[in-house]
């Protein structure tokens, strides 16, 4: 059977974890084999460089460190996690992936998207998800839920001035445009169900499509 890569893009605050959760809930209700993970982390190895990536007190980390370390774990994660469950044909949900590394640190701290790109190649092999949903939200929206949620984990990327964070949304909307058969746009500034809803919906296709390739 025929695993599906789905990722979960945005900016901060975009509420892209909660929703993977509640159409990870929804499929599993269907009777999909499904499998939830994040970037960077989901592994014990990626979720260490996870740890030195975002702790609040290294913020002298240079912006190639940063690029650099997003791929490492992306790499480990592919290859023990994502890859191994698409195998068995499960549908992975992930919160985060490669556009992430383009948008933030390609074109939000300047290295540039397709130099950042060339290094997750080396990381990904090629292996680029089926379908991406980009939850659409101001970032100025965002980041007001950030500072309204005690319960969310804050990290060194919401340290970050406004500024930073509308350079990463300019950087999403030019991958919206490059890649548009893979990415889709959800309004996520909008009640949390009826976000949901427009994700599942967005995924139909896919699913079928995938139903409709699998050969037993």
């Amino acid at each position: 059977m025929k695993g599906l890569f789905v990722t979960f893009e945005g900016g901060d605050g975009a509420g892209k974890s909660s929703i993977l959760k509640m159409v990870g809930e929804h499929l599993t209700a269907e009777g999909f084999s499904v499998l939830e993970t994040r970037e960077p982390g989901g592994i014990e190895i990626a979720e260490s460089i996870r740890h030195v990536i975002l702790d609040t007190a290294h913020t002298s980390m240079d912006g190639r460190t940063e690029a650099l370390l997003y791929a490492a774990a992306r790499r480990q994660h592919l290859v023990e996690k994502v890859i191994p469950a698409l195998n068995q044909g499960k549908i992975v949900l992930c919160d985060r992936f490669i556009d992430s590394s383009l948008a933030y640190q390609g074109y939000a701290r300047g290295l540039g998207m397709d130099e950042v790109y060339k290094v997750n190649q080396f990381a990904i092999e090629n292996r680029m998800p089926d379908v991406t949903l980009f939850f659409d939200i101001q970032p100025s929206r965002g980041l007001e839920r950030i500072a309204s949620n005690d319960e969310r984990e804050k990290n060194r990327l919401d340290l970050e001035k406004i500024d930073f964070h509308e350079k990463v949304y300019e950087a999403y909307l030019q991958l919206l445009q490059q890649y548009p058969e893979r990415m889709k746009t959800i309004n996520a500034d909008q009640n949390i169900e009826r976000v949901k809803e427009q994700a599942l919906l967005t995924l139909d296709p896919f699913l079928s499509a995938r139903n409709e390739n699998t050969h037993y």
